[in-house]
Formats: C-alpha cells, structure tokens, sequence
C-alpha cells in the first residue's frame, strides 16, 4: 500500500484539529468541525474511503473535548448571550429537568424577571400547577474551565425551589441591610456567605456590589437586575 499524500489544505486542516486540542487552545470547535467536514466533502483527488478515516479523526478528536463540557450542570454551548437566547435555554432546561413530561400535554407559566447589564446572570420565575413545580431559575453565562484547562463559553442553569428562592433572596438582603456600615467602611471590606452550594460576595464598589459563584461560575448580579428580580418575583407568587 502507497504512502498517502495529502493536498496542503487537509494538511493544515488536520494541524488546526490538533492545535485545538491542546489544554491552552482548545475551543469549543463545532463549527470548525463542520467546516473541516464541508471540506473532505469536496471533490478532490483524495479516495472516498480516506476521507472517511480523517473524518473519524476528527469526530474523535472533538469528543474528546467535548465529553469534558459539565453536561450534569445542563450546560449549554453559546458563543454570546442574549435574552432571546437565555429565555429559549432556561424554558428548555425547565422542561428536560424539572418538569420531565415529553409525553403529555403541560401547561406553565414563564416570566423572565430581569438581566443584569452584561447578560452574565438572567433569571427567570417558573409554574407548573399540573406538576406542583414553582421556583426561580438563575442562568449563569461565562467561560467554563476543564480540569485539562480547556475553555467553553455557554450558559448554566440553577433551579431553587419556591421556598428555597424565598430565602435565598431574603438572605441576600438582610446580609446587605446588616452588614451596610462594615462594607462600606473600607474598600477592602468584603463579606462572604453560602446558601446550599451558592456562594454570595457583597463588596463596595461605589455602592455594594453582590457576586455570584456556583460550580466554577461566577457572575455580578447589579442591583438593579436583583431588586427587580426579587420584586417581580414576589409579585409572581401573588
């Protein structure tokens, strides 16, 4: 069997695969991997049964990224985010994993509360009378770091019950309310809480600043978005 010779185009193609890769570099690479695909597709001097194998190449090489993506967090791939976009993946989420009836007809209501200025933190109320399900759903927007160091820009989503949303939003404000005169004594002043496996920053930054981490994410909720978020949220349970 010859020696397979590969136009210059493939060459690089499969170097840029590789490139990808590497813990430093690597991208969520999907459209790249259609593209690199459309590619092989074309007509060229290279036998059907080799364009084959580079193809397998490359899904092998994307699996492998991709297989590191936290799919139990329900992440979702996005290169930007919008609200049209954040309300599209929060409805979906709600629908595949908490109210879970692909078989039946479900009725629920859906209000997208508020957004914060960079669209890093959207939330969104939610009610399934059929289900018994009511509650708030915060998406978080941003990159997500791997273990092997690759990145991946997208959305997460963290779903608190009725109850546990009441008093994750109650304690925000009272902790801001009983800690104003430490945080705004200094700009070093910074004053840290968990609810569940939320963690809470409140710092002053002209005024006092609330930043969200949960699971390797993290987000600035502005004041604006979160006061709007926890009054039209009250008024959605009522």
């Amino acid at each position: 069997m010859g020696k397979i010779i590969l136009p210059d185009n493939y060459k690089r193609a499969l170097s840029y695969l590789t490139w990808f890769r590497t813990p430093t570099n690597a991208k969520p690479f999907y459209e790249f991997l259609s593209t690199f695909i459309a590619l092989l597709r074309r007509k060229t001097k290279i036998k059907e049964k080799v364009k084959i194998k580079l193809i397998i190449v490359a899904l092998i090489l994307s699996q492998s990224i991709l297989s590191q993506v936290p799919k139990n967090l329900g992440f979702v791939f996005s290169k930007v985010s919008s609200d049209d976009i954040s309300t599209e993946k929060a409805k979906t989420f709600l629908l595949k994993e908490i109210i879970n009836s692909p078989l039946e007809l479900v009725k629920f209501e859906f209000d997208l509360l508020a957004a914060t200025s960079t669209r890093e933190l959207t939330s969104f109320y939610y009610k399934c009378e059929e289900k018994n399900k009511e509650g708030l759903i915060l998406v978080l927007y941003g990159d997500y770091w791997t273990d092997a160091g690759d990145d991946f820009k997208g959305y997460v989503f963290k779903n608190l019950q009725k109850d546990q949303a009441i008093e994750f939003l109650s304690k925000i404000t009272s902790t801001i309310e009983e800690q104003h005169e430490y945080i705004h004594k200094s700009a070093l002043s910074n004053v840290n809480f968990q609810y569940d496996d939320i963690s809470v920053l409140l710092y002053k930054n002209v005024e006092t600043k609330i930043r969200i981490s949960w699971n390797g994410f993290d987000a600035e909720w502005d004041n604006l978005a979160f006061n709007r978020t926890r009054n039209r949220f009250e008024k959605d349970l009522n």
